[in-house]
């Protein structure tokens, strides 16, 4: 009797164990089947590359490298002169600037009840010395209506070549008033000016 129990608790040890054993080996090949089954993880992308910042521009903007202004004529005596002539100009550097001029201008003869009208351009450049002196060059053609007698006029182009300087005072934040003293040195035949006589100009600007 003792016999068979004892052979009976063995067998169910025996069993016992056996289904322990098989549940931890399927536990363990479900737990390496859920692994396998989990996605792997994408390979980190590699960081994207950005080119350097560029540095600032040091240069000025547009805005800030163009100054216009002109100067308005009027004269009372012998002759009646009245006109305009406006200018714009490019900065190239704080110190050198080139720019151009256009005008016309009305006169009118008292000696012989006459009138007649000029007009012409130029092109300059300007050179900054110190911040209120500048040295000024200054290639112009005006085309003249020139008396021959007091009821006959012909037109003709009159070269000038003008160099000098000037001076320039500050009107606010950014206009000016200047005073150009500027001499021929071409004297051209048709000149209407004595060789030597100065050309004296005074007007604004804004932006120089």
């Amino acid at each position: 009797m003792k016999q068979r129990i004892v052979g009976s608790l063995f067998v169910f040890s025996i069993v016992a164990a056996g289904a322990a054993s098989a549940q931890m080996v399927d536990s363990t090949t479900a737990d390496v089947d859920s692994v396998a089954a989990q996605p792997s993880a994408p390979p980190a992308a590699a960081p994207a590359l950005t080119p350097p910042a560029e540095p600032a521009s040091t240069k000025p903007p547009l805005r800030d490298r163009i100054y216009y202004g002109g100067s308005i004529i009027v004269s009372f005596g012998d002759v009646t002169r009245i006109g305009m002539y406006p200018m714009i100009a490019y900065k190239f550097t704080p110190k050198l600037s080139l720019g151009a001029e256009v005008g016309y201008e009305y006169l009118k003869f008292d000696d012989f009840d006459q009138s007649g009208n000029n007009y012409g351009g130029s092109v300059f450049a300007r050179y900054r010395i110190v911040p209120r002196l500048y040295a000024h060059a200054e290639y112009q053609m005006i085309n003249y209506e020139i008396f021959t007698s007091a009821t006959t006029s012909e037109r003709d182009w009159v070269p000038f070549l003008l160099v000098g300087g000037g001076f320039a005072q500050p009107m606010g934040r950014n206009a000016w008033s200047y005073v150009e003293v500027l001499f021929d040195v071409l004297n051209d035949n048709q000149s209407p000016y004595d060789d030597g006589e100065p050309f004296i100009t005074v007007g604004v600007g804004v932006g120089f």
